[in-house]
């Protein structure tokens, strides 16, 4: 008997974190976010790598024909969006701007597969006309608590990075 109570609360954890990656999914009710225009100091484009990034552009696509999928997530009205973007580029939606400076993937002939991208997410603030930068770093797919968008209205996460590598169909 005490096994079988063991084991109920063994995945009681799995099964309330499965009813609150539900409880995130899109209402169907919910405003559209509405996309505005990038300011300008945060539009400029800078063509250096990352810390951490390589040059991989010998063994896999250019870093400029890459493309990062990210999700987005407001909490405040429960909306959650895909949003693509190539190294370089950035997008506003409300008053949140998402950078992506570099995406990588590791190789398919490598065995720990991961997937990540250099993110920078700036907000707005309530009255105010700044952008505040929230977040600049990686961000992983399978790692996702590596780091971490820290906001209490946003987040921010990896779901893929477009390349290809030699042999790969």
């Amino acid at each position: 008997m005490r096994g079988l109570i063991r084991s109920a609360f063994a995945w009681a954890p799995i099964t309330i974190g499965a009813a609150l990656v539900a409880a995130c999914s899109q209402d169907p009710l919910a405003p559209e976010p509405v996309e505005t225009e990038v300011p300008e100091e945060l539009a400029q484009s800078n063509n250096a790598l990352p810390t951490g990034a390589t040059d991989t552009a010998h063994i896999g696509s250019p870093m400029e024909q890459r493309v990062a999928t990210l999700g987005l997530l407001n909490k405040r009205n429960n909306s959650s969006q895909d949003i693509e973007l190539s190294p370089g580029q950035s997008q506003r939606i409300g008053d949140i701007v998402i950078r992506v400076q570099a995406c990588e993937r590791t190789a398919p002939w490598e065995l720990q597969r991961e997937t990540g991208a250099f993110v920078q997410v700036s907000v707005q603030d309530r009255g105010s006309d700044d952008f505040r930068q929230i977040f600049s770093g990686w961000l992983f797919k399978n790692s996702p608590s590596l780091n971490v968008v820290e906001h209490p209205i946003y987040d921010v996460w990896v779901k893929d990075c477009a390349m290809s590598f030699p042999g790969e169909e």
